[in-house]
């Protein structure tokens, strides 16, 4: 018999400045005395699952935290740990030797392990959600648009009993990452309720009817939930309100009444908002120099900064007429300065920062190679790019570039509208005039749409990464993938992408990991600038509260342990 697991216990300050964290100073409708604690989500979630690539945000992960279940994840100090709330017993490999047979392994869910309508959770549960996480290729679901499918897709075979769900993958195939097909880290952020679907009057084993079940998850606020809490009001404009699900089986009850998420944008808000007690934290996505410096400040409030695992980086469509040729987008890449723009953003709040020059590892992995110092892309260096610009047929007429007589773009330059990214894009549009590249600046306020609609030629954005990495390469370029916004194409990225999602060993994923790397680079669609700094800060009188940067959930990695002290 396996533990559940037990609280995470952290210090928490007494006596605080901030208004006390009740209903009353909160903003919401609750009864004096009822804890209650406001979290800001700082940009709008696009849709009400996790699985499709318009809800592939941490923005919709954050609002889904301590609502939907899943089997594990990694911990602040990266160690991982397996959910026994949800499971029975920890994920069971039944063979991993192709000479014996497919690979194989087995989800065994707990025995009082119920959604919030008390419907037990069951193997089908796991079953369905990655039959939604796969490719209409696969032949589950007909428009199901999964931003993941590497894991799902390799599965050939699911037997279900009654709480255990067994997967067997195709022939050949192995799996290296097989225990994260449903921790807080998948496609899903967890898995979905199989059930609610014979209830709307969907067969999940019909594909059309899969689809219209997947859409109605997407856009239909969860009445539902397998985790602590559930949602009880809100929309995808404003916020959320959560309050306990009364039909949660972990050993850890829920302490607070109620938890408001407040989609907020205006990081010009935050400390205002902070210091008047109307929110008592926030796990920003993007990095403020202005925000951390007025927290420090603070006595009664609880402050971290370090390396996050969203990397920014630049993309290019490549179905632009223009930046479909790769030497426009090698000069662009080479004329672009990532030292300049993480100096002006991080150096004087972050001065460790440190320019990413892999796409998928960080250097502190024993995975990493450097596959850019090596290249002129990054470095701001405007003469080799003129000079790659002009060994292909470009000319500069005065400020101008032009081909064949015809001015090349203009571009549009696109992000969403926060501090560090207006930076960004505005040292980027002038980077790029040094070589006669003109560009104009569009913000959006949903990134996910922007991107889902192609409705760019060069953006700036972040990838949310975690530990898991097998998968990435084929997340990010497969040409296939719905995640791979810039429309590029290649067959031999396709080939290294689809060897590290199905590697025997984390070792022969790594390779063909770097090798995808290496092609992308030549190819100069995405290049990478830095490993963004995150902040995290919180009333010290929030008790359980801490960041964890190994995780899309942030701070909410254990909503259902959070607490207000006495």
């Amino acid at each position: 018999m396996h533990k559940r697991r037990k609280t995470l216990a952290l210090a928490a300050a007494g006596t605080s400045a901030l208004m006390a964290l009740t209903a009353c100073s909160g903003g919401g409708g609750g009864e004096e005395g009822e804890k209650e604690v406001t979290w800001v989500i700082n940009s709008l979630p696009a849709a009400w699952g996790a699985i499709s690539s318009a809800g592939g945000s941490v923005y919709v992960i954050q609002m889904l935290s301590g609502v939907i279940p899943h089997t594990g994840q990694y911990q602040p100090d990266a160690t991982y740990e397996y959910n026994m709330d949800v499971l029975a017993e920890e994920p069971t490999l039944v063979n991993d030797n192709p000479d014996e047979g497919p690979f194989e392994y087995s989800f065994t869910l707990a025995e009082d392990a119920v959604w919030s309508d008390g419907t037990p959770m069951t193997g089908e549960d796991l079953r369905v959600t990655m039959m939604m996480s796969a490719s209409p290729d696969e032949g589950y679901c007909t428009t199901c648009d999964s931003r993941g499918t590497t894991q799902a897709d390799m599965v050939d075979e699911v037997e279900v009993d009654g709480k255990t769900a067994t997967f067997k993958l195709k022939e050949g195939l192995a799996d290296p990452e097989w225990r994260g097909m449903f921790d807080a880290h998948s496609v899903a952020g967890g898995f979905y309720p199989a059930h609610l679907a014979e209830e709307q009057g969907w067969d999940v084993d019909d594909p059309d009817q899969l689809g219209e079940y997947y859409t109605w998850l997407h856009e239909t606020r969860p009445e539902w939930s397998g985790g602590p809490y559930q949602i009880v009001d809100g929309d995808l404009e404003n916020q959320v309100v959560k309050e306990p699900n009364p039909e949660w089986f972990g050993e850890t009850q829920p302490a607070l009444d109620r938890i408001i998420m407040p989609f907020n944008t205006e990081e010009s808000t935050f400390v205002p908002a902070f210091q008047n007690g109307e929110i008592h934290g926030a796990n920003p996505a993007q990095y403020s120099e202005d925000v951390i410096t007025q927290i420090r400040e603070m006595d009664d409030a609880t402050l971290s900064v370090g390396e996050g695992n969203i990397w920014e980086h630049i993309d290019i469509n490549v179905e632009n007429e223009w930046l479909s040729d790769v030497e426009l987008r090698k000069a662009v890449f080479t004329a672009i300065n990532r030292d300049e723009i993480a100096s002006r953003n991080f150096e004087a709040g972050y001065p460790d920062y440190e320019l990413k020059n892999n796409h998928i590892f960080g250097s502190d992995s024993e995975y990493y190679e450097d596959h850019l110092s090596d290249t002129t892309q990054g470095d701001g260096d405007v003469e080799a790019a003129k000079e790659i610009l002009e060994e292909a047929g470009y000319e500069l007429e005065g400020d101008t570039l032009m081909l064949d007589g015809e001015q090349v773009g203009p571009f549009r330059l696109r992000s969403t509208d926060t501090v560090i990214r207006n930076n960004s894009v505005q040292l980027i549009q002038a980077q790029l005039a040094e070589i006669g590249v003109e560009t104009t600046i569009e913000m959006t306020d949903d990134l996910g749409t922007m991107l889902g609609e192609q409705d760019y030629d060069i953006v700036q954005f972040g990838w949310s990464g975690s530990p898991y990495f097998a998968s990435n390469a084929e997340q990010f370029w497969h040409s296939e993938s719905t995640s791979n916004f810039g429309g590029f194409s290649d067959e031999e990225i396709d080939e290294y992408a689809e060897a590290s999602g199905t590697a025997s060993s984390l070792d022969e994923a790594a390779e063909n990991a770097n090798a995808a790397v290496e092609a992308v680079v030549q190819q100069a669609y995405v290049l990478p600038i830095v490993a963004e700094p995150n902040y995290f800060f919180a009333s010290d009188r929030l008790v359980n509260v801490e960041d964890n940067l190994q995780s899309s959930y942030r701070a909410t990695y254990n909503i259902g342990e959070w607490d207000i002290a006495e």
